[in-house]
């Protein structure tokens, strides 16, 4: 059974940091693509950053470019995202998704691109 859990969100004061993982199981970890997604009160879901399979390739959406930093780990199969300099905007519920392979250039930045889905968690930045 394919399984994504996800770990390390939480409360933190503007300018703080956390750093999110997602460890996987059920699947062969290195062969995906990696992406994660973040949907704040009142907005659409958005992918804030994502990783490719194979070359370590990666992209960043203009909101969180500088400060977000995305990376992998494929012998303990887990991907993280490390959130630094953070802002109240940054405060959302934040998912990590696989995509089987890919263009190993450019992993993709539409939901609808992504198989397999961890089951969120909550970022909250105060002000």
């Amino acid at each position: 059974q394919v399984q994504l859990v996800q770990s390390g969100g939480g409360l933190v004061q503007t300018g703080g940091s956390l750093r999110l993982s997602c460890t996987a199981s059920g699947l062969t970890f290195s062969r995906y693509t990696v992406g994660w997604f973040r949907q704040g009160p009142g907005k659409g879901r958005e992918c804030v950053a994502a990783i490719t399979w194979t070359s370590g390739a990666t992209t960043y959406a203009d909101s969180v470019k500088g400060r977000f930093d995305i990376s992998r780990d494929n012998v303990k199969n887990t991907a993280y995202l490390q959130m630094d300099s953070l802002k109240s905007e940054d405060t959302a519920v934040y998912y990590c998704a696989l995509k089987q392979y890919g263009n190993p250039l450019l992993p993709p930045s539409s939901e609808s691109e992504y198989e397999y889905w961890g089951q969120g968690t909550q970022v909250t930045v105060s002000s």
